[in-house]
């Protein structure tokens, strides 16, 4: 599931084509776990006693406002679990300055701050403004998930590894799981069909780097760096989801509108574009739905 979705301009935002029962069965366990969830060997005791108590879980979603994040956070509650949002507030800000309405349903707590540590919110806000005021009274990083604990973390909003990083260690101590929303980007090449979970990963030129680079260079790099990242943060605790297209309300990339106009071009065989390679879309919506029932089992997950 990706709100870390670049745009069309990707060449490879399409996964291979399923070919094999293997790889259908790979899509659809993506699809099951995108918000967050999947099905690994080890129970998490916490999350297996609020299992047994009945007990909501206390979900953190970094994000919460964009595409992904609003699906998820409605899922949860319509679970009866309880969200907290964290981010820097620019999205509902902008919203409210178009006159739109909030996507921040009532009760879920929205903590302030920026995934970078050593910025503010408003930094995050005011980007692209080099003459804006800033509000000296922000809150900075992450400081207001300082001290606080969660049952799950689901991290929307991730792709530099030295941010991810900085979330996942702070949130160590007081998580139980930390689901982290990486891309089917994340693999080193789709050029083999039927490939799985165990294919090699992309690797960034500059492990530092903190840009997307030319047509999104840096994209995949950083999502398979970011999880590894979590993962030396939280060993054992961490689910990377791999997703291919995230299709559904609020998405404002165009990415999707692609493939019904590659649609209309010659076909081949098996009734697809030529040359095209067929796209596993997924949407938001039930993906998303699946969140809470896993988490609830309190399983640890390997990459979907």
């Amino acid at each position: 599931m990706r709100t870390a979705s670049p745009p069309a301009t990707r060449p490879d935002r399409a996964e291979p084509a399923p070919n094999s029962s293997t790889r259908r069965r790979f899509i659809v366990r993506s699809s099951l776990a995108l918000a967050g969830v999947g099905f690994l060997p080890a129970v998490l005791p916490a999350a297996e006693s609020a299992a047994k108590s009945g007990r909501p879980l206390r979900i953190l979603i970094l994000g919460g406002t964009g595409f992904l994040g609003p699906a998820c956070t409605e899922s949860a509650l319509a679970r009866g679990h309880v969200v907290t949002h964290f981010n820097s507030g620019r999205t509902e800000e902008r919203r409210r300055d178009a006159g739109r309405p909030s996507l921040v349903p009532a009760g879920v707590e929205q903590l302030y701050g920026n995934r970078d540590p050593n910025l503010t919110a408003d930094d995050r806000r005011q980007e692209g403004k080099p003459d804006a005021a800033r509000d000296p009274n922000s809150p900075k990083g992450l400081a207001q998930l300082e001290g606080k604990e969660w049952d799950a973390a689901i991290d929307t909003s991730g792709y530099f590894p030295r941010m991810v990083r900085a979330s996942a260690e702070l949130l160590a101590p007081h998580l139980k799981q930390y689901v982290f929303i990486s891309s089917v980007s994340a693999y080193r090449s789709m050029a083999v069909p039927n490939f799985d979970e165990s294919a090699p990963l992309a690797v960034l030129q500059d492990p530092a780097v903190e840009v997307m680079g030319k047509d999104f260079a840096n994209y995949g790099g950083g999502k398979a760096a970011c999880e590894n990242a979590a993962e030396a943060a939280l060993p054992g605790r961490v689910t990377n989801v791999r997703p291919g297209f995230i299709v559904g309300p609020r998405d404002t990339s165009g990415r999707f509108i692609y493939w019904p106009v590659r649609s209309r071009l010659p076909r081949r065989r098996d009734g697809h574009p030529r040359g095209a390679r067929r796209p596993d879309p997924v949407h938001r919506r039930p993906g998303s739905g699946r969140l809470a029932d896993p988490l609830r089992r309190g399983r640890r997950h390997r990459p979907l």
